[in-house]
């Protein structure tokens, strides 16, 4: 009389089965696409990566020669966005920097006299600018409005870059027209560069707690508590940097957003360093920017309405800021879409 063998064990469903082999298969990807491993140390050659750029000013006057080569384009890109941002979100308030104005020469004494005071001036008028000091409380509608015009604004100036270093011939209407497809997947790229934000949001919550308590005049928990923030800023600027270069990724087409950020990530490994500092570059080069145009404004607004008061109702400091605005989107548009042209021409392999 025959019998048979008993079988022992547990048998998986297969699609148990499956899914643990399409899980063990995918992290050999990852593993393959990204040498180093936590808490284990990389030998310098083990992760040394090829990226050539120009220097910092070269590449700043490359970005601009380019924008200027299709000026009448990019010009009127800026002035749409910048009448949409007029129409459906709003302006800062000219009450709020009229009086403002008013306020700090009231009450500045002898502190801004001559040139130099008024320099003075200008320059606590411009850090209360960009700092949001006169702008408005907006709405949940204008806020909403807000988001898609800058998701617009830079999704239009990375069409019309790709096709116009592609050699194609576009207008600014193709591109209005066309470039809005990703708008989705961009705002979800979005989200998360927001999310890899909450760091530093962490430690500007725990400065004005610190500063309340009293707790930064004190030598060892000011030191301990720079240290944190410290490492949380950098925490934040290690992953945002693939990031923004995922922001450009997914507006290729069929791109979805969790492969943009995978294929983002895949290109800064080994570089990660110089292209996050090129990007600090660029908000560093921004900025000055902004100080270069709003401190001349400032002060030109300032003295004509002190000679004629019938002025200080033109709203000429809020039509700046969103002039300076639109122009800076499409700036930085352009500049992380030129840097992420500069690394894809360099296919090394991963490092």
């Amino acid at each position: 009389m025959s019998t048979k063998k008993a079988k022992t064990g547990i048998k998986l469903p297969k699609f148990i089965g499956n899914s643990a082999a399409k899980i063990h298969a995918a992290t050999n990807r990852f593993l393959a696409r990204r040498p180093h491993r936590s808490f284990r140390r990389t030998r310098r050659r083990d992760y040394a990566r090829s990226l050539k750029l120009p220097g910092y000013w070269s590449f700043s006057a490359y970005t601009i020669k380019t924008l200027l080569n299709h000026k009448k384009t990019f010009l009127l890109l800026a002035l749409t966005y910048a009448v949409l941002t007029i129409l459906m979100v709003g302006m800062a308030s000219q009450n709020n920097f009229t009086a403002l104005t008013s306020t700090l020469t009231q009450t500045s004494g002898d502190i801004f006299k001559g040139n130099w005071g008024q320099l003075g001036q200008s320059s606590l008028l411009f850090l209360t600018i960009i700092s949001g000091g006169i702008s408005q409380n907006l709405t949940e509608g204008q806020q909403i409005y807000a988001t898609i015009i800058t998701l617009l604004t830079w999704l239009t100036t990375v069409w019309l870059l790709r096709n116009i270093m592609a050699g194609k011939r576009v207008k600014l209407s193709d591109g209005i027209y066309n470039a809005g497809a990703p708008i989705l997947p961009t705002f979800l790229v979005g989200l998360v560069l927001v999310v890899q934000l909450l760091p530093v949001a962490l430690v500007l919550i725990g400065y004005s707690a610190a500063s309340v308590t009293g707790l930064l005049s004190n030598g060892v928990e000011a030191m301990l508590f720079w240290i944190v923030a410290g490492l949380l800023v950098v925490l934040s600027l290690y992953w945002i940097t693939s990031t923004i270069i995922a922001l450009v990724v997914v507006t290729l087409p069929g791109m979805y957003p969790y492969r943009a950020i995978r294929t983002a990530g895949d290109l800064v490994i080994g570089r990660r360093l110089r292209i996050m500092v090129r990007l600090l570059w660029m908000v560093l080069s921004g900025f000055i920017s902004w100080v270069i145009v709003m401190l001349p404004v400032i002060l030109l607004v300032t003295w004509l309405n002190s000679l004629w008061p019938a002025l200080q109702g033109v709203p000429i400091i809020p039509i700046v800021i969103v002039a300076l605005s639109s122009l800076t989107i499409v700036w930085a548009a352009s500049y992380v879409y030129l840097l992420y042209r500069k690394v894809v021409a360099d296919d090394a392999d991963p490092a």
